[in-house]
């Protein structure tokens, strides 16, 4: 079977799909991704075939005004700048996906990639598999992934309500560069104003969602026998990888460190952040080991007791570490959980505040504090609670370990191989 899979955005927004994908190649099945150029490294080196977008996400990101948005914790602003930046590549990911579908059994997307799979789905009549690691179903279980925070104030009548406010700001912000592309690319009728949503094709198909059933049990709203929790789709390191000298030293050496890193998320005062990460280390006592990544962390005159890194497999390095600090991405959660360590969870924007909570409300971690309001004494209180609160290590010791006992890919690609040959 050839699979067409669709994924773009930050690195934790597409390797999950990479990890799906190589689960699907390892299977006998023939693989295709359609992704942004600057991760052609990574789908590269696990052996899986590629369609590249020029598209530079990081480049998106850095943008001046995207990172004054994401640091005020901005929601629709920040989806007002993702919308241009859709707009700007949909045309291209959609000669991609129709480059991609020639000759392909079926089309795999995620969110970023869900309007146009659907598009391509109705234009080439290929079966659409929706893989998601972000709750989208309506449920009246948990709130909606986008408007969490408004929980506490407004109660459970609000949660059914607010998933489907969450699918109407994904499709909003993705309307301009639906139309766009549906028109000039594709040779179709413009969608609804409302989305997609009823259609056939998004309504019919299995929906996959990426995500411990430890972590979020399936509601027993979700009746639809074709809505799976399947698991995480983690990626291990390459065979070829190993890590460095300084980093082994670092980790052997007692107490063990904490990790700090925000992943894809940008920082305005990148020098005035590490001068905060420092003076609450310092105050704690506690080791650490910083990622620099797309925030800019500065590397000037670190500590001994600080190592900064680049890009470290999180699957190796999570269980090796005390706690984990980061922006609450989807991805790095789901690393953080399976390591097995308390998370601290920094939320910038978007799905990231109902992951903090989510991490909050399992007791694996402190409240999550959002990048606005992150402040030295904030942070030193919730590295202490980390590293003090026994009963906090306890339970997340034994919530990785149920989460490494799954295989979240494998399930996937049995349910997708099994809807395959009963069509």
């Amino acid at each position: 079977m050839r699979i067409a899979v669709f994924a773009a955005g930050g690195r934790g927004d597409v390797q999950p799909y990479v990890a799906l994908g190589k689960g699907l190649g390892d299977s006998g099945n023939d693989v295709c991704l359609v992704t942004n150029l600057n991760y052609e490294y990574l789908v590269r080196s696990h052996d899986l075939d590629m369609l590249p977008v020029e598209t530079d996400m990081q480049a998106v990101i850095e943008n001046e005004k995207m990172r004054e948005v994401l640091e005020k914790g901005n929601l629709l602003a920040s989806m007002a700048q993702m919308s241009k930046a859709l707009k700007r590549s949909a045309a291209e990911i959609a000669q991609r996906g129709l480059e991609a579908s020639q000759g392909a059994d079926m089309l795999l997307v995620g969110i970023t990639g869900a309007f146009i799979g659907a598009s391509l789905a109705e234009k080439t009549g290929l079966p659409l598999v929706q893989a998601c690691n972000v709750p989208l179903t309506p449920t009246g279980a948990f709130p909606g992934a986008l408007l969490s925070s408004l929980a506490s104030r407004l109660g459970t009548w609000y949660y059914r309500l607010s998933h489907h406010l969450t699918r109407q700001m994904i499709w909003q912000a993705y309307r301009p560069a639906d139309r766009a592309v549906r028109r000039q690319v594709l040779g179709l009728s413009v969608n609804p104003f409302w989305g997609p949503y009823g259609s056939d094709v998004l309504r019919d198909g299995p929906v996959l969602y990426g995500f411990s059933p430890a972590v979020i049990a399936p509601p027993a709203d979700w009746a639809s026998a074709a809505t799976h929790v399947t698991g995480y789709w983690y990626l291990e390191p390459p065979d070829d990888w190993s890590p460095s000298a300084a980093l082994t030293q670092f980790l052997e050496t007692e107490p063990a460190p904490v990790y700090i890193g925000f992943g894809s998320m940008s920082n305005r005062k990148p020098e005035e952040t590490t001068q905060l990460i420092l003076r609450a280390l310092e105050r704690t006592g506690q080791r650490a080991i910083v990622f620099s990544g797309w925030g800019g962390l500065e590397k000037s005159e670190l500590p001994e007791s600080v190592l900064m890194v680049d890009s470290t497999p999180h699957t190796w390095l999570f269980p090796r570490v005390a706690a984990v600090v980061h922006h609450g991405g989807a991805g790095t959660t789901a690393a953080g959980l399976r390591g097995g360590v308390p998370s601290i969870i920094v939320p910038f924007h978007g799905d990231q505040p109902f992951w903090g909570q989510r991490v909050a409300d399992l007791g694996v971690g402190p409240a999550p504090i959002p990048r606005s309001k992150l402040t030295t004494d904030r942070l030193v209180q919730a590295l202490t609670r980390a590293k003090g609160d026994h009963a906090m290590r306890r339970r997340a010791a034994i919530l990785g370990a149920r989460i490494r006992e799954e295989n979240g890919v494998a399930n996937a690609v049995a349910i997708i191989q099994r809807g395959q040959r009963l069509q």
